[in-house]
C-alpha cells in the first residue's frame, strides 16, 4: 500500500502536485488546509483521503486526530504533535513543524513530511511516500518539491 502523506497546504500546493499522488492509494493530510477547497483536486483523484484539523483549520467536520490501521501497523495522525505516541500506535506522523522529520521514539516513530507550500529553517518545499507492506520494514521517503 502506497500512501501519499502532506501538511500545510495553507490554501495553496504546487502545479502538478495532484497528479504526482494519482499513484497514491490513500492521501493523508495532516493539517492547515486552511481553505476547504484547496482540497477539491486531490479528492477528484478517487482515492481515499483523510484529513485532521491543524491549528489554522475551521472546518468541524475534519477530526484533531485519527487512528488507522493498516497491514496490521497502528498509525496516528494528527497537526500537532502530541508529547508522547498514543498507546499501541507504533506511527505518529503529524505536521505544523514544517520540517521532515523521521525519529524513533521509545514506542513510537515519528515521522512529518515537511510543508507543502511554506517550509522553515532551510527545508524545500515537500510531501513524503509512505509504503506499508504486511511482514515487510515501513517505507518513508520525503520528496522534495
Amino acid at each position: 500500500m502506497r500512501i501519499a502523506v502532506l501538511s500545510d497546504t495553507h490554501d495553496k500546493f504546487p502545479p502538478g502536485l495532484p497528479e504526482r499522488l494519482r499513484a497514491a492509494d490513500e492521501i493523508w493530510h495532516l493539517g492547515d488546509v486552511c481553505a476547504p477547497e484547496t482540497l477539491v483536486e486531490f479528492e477528484r483523484l478517487g482515492k481515499p483521503l483523510r484529513v485532521v484539523l491543524g491549528n489554522n483549520d475551521s472546518n468541524p467536520g475534519w477530526p484533531l486526530a485519527i487512528q488507522l490501521e493498516r497491514e496490521g501497523m497502528k498509525f496516528y495522525l494528527t497537526h500537532i504533535p502530541p508529547s508522547r505516541a498514543p498507546a499501541g500506535v507504533q506511527v505518529v506522523l503529524h505536521g505544523h513543524t514544517h520540517v521532515p522529520r523521521d525519529e524513533l521514539g521509545m514506542t513510537a516513530r515519528w515521522l512529518n513530511p515537511g510543508c507543502i507550500t511554506r517550509p522553515s529553517r532551510g527545508w524545500p518545499p515537500s510531501f513524503a511516500w509512505l509504503t506499508v507492506e504486511k511482514g515487510k520494514a515501513l517505507g518513508w521517503d520525503v520528496v522534495r518539491v
